[in-house]
């Protein structure tokens, strides 16, 4: 027998047969056709991204619910094969999002959900999960409150009221957010100094009573604000200042400006505090009637005045020479009529209480012309301080008063005032 199993090892067609025999084992060892080839493990063929940023997107309602606690954007952490981890990576053609479509009216939490992505990868999504609020939406109409910063204004400028246009707008969201606006406001977002009318447009934002801004919608969300800028000025009365005196045989018998008031322009106190602009004649250089055009002049701290020049009509004539033998012609020269007009004379207040001040409706700035009618000796030497105009308001309560001017002045001179009388407005004093 060992012989007869020797014979057969020697013949080359046996040992051919062992080798295939063996080759067709090892081959049923390694393949097998029902195996997946994904449980192969190749090493370097998986991997981690992490995404940050990515947009959440939510299903609801919009037209009829408003819902908050939805975060705009979470971070995705992908791990898997490179073939398929790689396109998600780079294309980011999955969605995040949020499924509220059967959620009613309250809070709860849901789940934040990934879709159009390999289902060979693995996938966190953090946060995962929305803590959210539901609450119904409503419209309101509610008026926009223009706001304009005073601030930026040019020194000497004021402004009126600023005004929107449209001023009501319609606001949508949440009805808790609605019943808690407590502001529309439409701000000028402008640099100065402002010298003159804006008109721009503006964002309006909508505030809670602790001026915390609410997220709701606004229809329009711009508005046109509009606010009418103008110089601050004061009109007042314009005096005549004489200098100098007149030559002997120069007899002034009137100084008549062409425009009695003008305009001032400045700071706001220096306004108050500005009663009167004047102009200066110097009588010494009038010989007879004649027309002076004359600068008007301000105070300090006024920065224009309107009108800058003036016209001064000066009527005046020349007195016939007296000898000293003829006592007689002197004297009668002495007692010839003439008649002086004394411009912009202020009008004193007497006898007014304590508790209340007086303004003048009538004459305007409480100033009127005055002319004196007298012998033209007495006539050509009086001065402006030898008579004095006034209002008695003893007795006078709050209210309008039309009230007569009282003169004090020589006896001998007759004066009359260009107004009769005053119009007061009485009113208790300011404390």
């Amino acid at each position: 027998m060992d012989k007869y199993i020797d014979k057969l090892i020697d013949t080359s067609w046996f040992m051919k047969i062992v080798a295939l025999l063996l080759a067709l084992l090892l081959f049923d060892s390694v393949y097998d056709p029902d195996k997946q080839v994904s449980n192969v493990n190749i090493p370097g063929d998986e991997d981690t991204a992490v995404l940050e940023d990515v947009p959440v997107k939510a299903y609801y309602d919009t037209e009829n619910l408003v819902v908050s606690g939805i975060p705009e954007t979470v971070t995705v952490t992908l791990q898997g094969p490179k073939s398929h981890l790689q396109p998600a990576k780079a294309q980011r053609n999955f969605e995040v999002f949020v499924d509220l479509a059967d959620a009613e009216i309250g809070e709860e939490s849901v789940p934040i959900e990934i879709k159009d992505i390999s289902d060979k990868l693995d996938v966190i999504i953090d946060p995962s999960v929305a803590n959210v609020t539901i609450q119904e939406r409503v419209s309101k109409d509610f008026r926009v409150e223009a706001e304009f910063n005073n601030g930026i204004l040019g020194e000497g400028f004021v402004a009126e009221s600023a005004i929107a246009e449209p001023n009501t707008v319609t606001i949508t969201g949440a009805m808790e957010d609605i019943e808690s606006i407590g502001f529309v406001k439409a701000t000028l977002n402008i640099s100065g100094p402002i010298t003159e009318s804006v008109k721009e447009d503006a964002v309006i934002n909508v505030l809670d009573r602790e001026m915390n801004k609410l997220n709701v919608k606004v229809e329009p969300s711009r508005v046109e604000v509009k606010v009418e800028v103008s110089r601050i000025s004061k009109t007042v009365p314009i005096n005549i200042v004489e200098k100098g005196e007149p030559s002997d045989d120069v007899n002034i018998e009137s100084l008549t400006l062409d425009v009695d008031e003008a305009t001032i322009y400045g700071k706001k106190d220096v306004l108050e505090e500005t009663e009167a602009v004047r102009v200066e004649v110097d009588l010494s250089k009038l010989d007879g009637d004649t027309e002076l055009t004359l600068p008007v002049i301000i105070s300090e701290g006024i920065t224009e005045v309107n009108p800058k020049q003036v016209k001064l009509k000066v009527k005046a004539n020349k007195n016939e020479p007296v000898t000293e033998n003829n006592d007689s012609d002197n004297e009668q020269a002495q007692e010839q009529e003439t008649k002086r007009t004394y411009s912009n004379i202020p009008i004193n207040i007497t006898g007014l209480a304590d508790d209340f001040e007086a303004e003048f409706k009538s004459p305007t700035g409480g100033r009127t012309s005055l002319t004196a009618h007298g012998r033209s000796d007495k006539v050509n030497s009086l001065k402006e301080a030898d008579f004095n105009l006034f209002l008695n308001l003893a007795g006078l309560d709050e209210g309008e008063h039309e009230v007569e001017i009282n003169i004090n002045g020589p006896s001998d001179i007759n004066l009359e005032p260009d107004a009769e009388k005053a119009t007061i407005a009485i009113k208790p004093r300011e404390v």
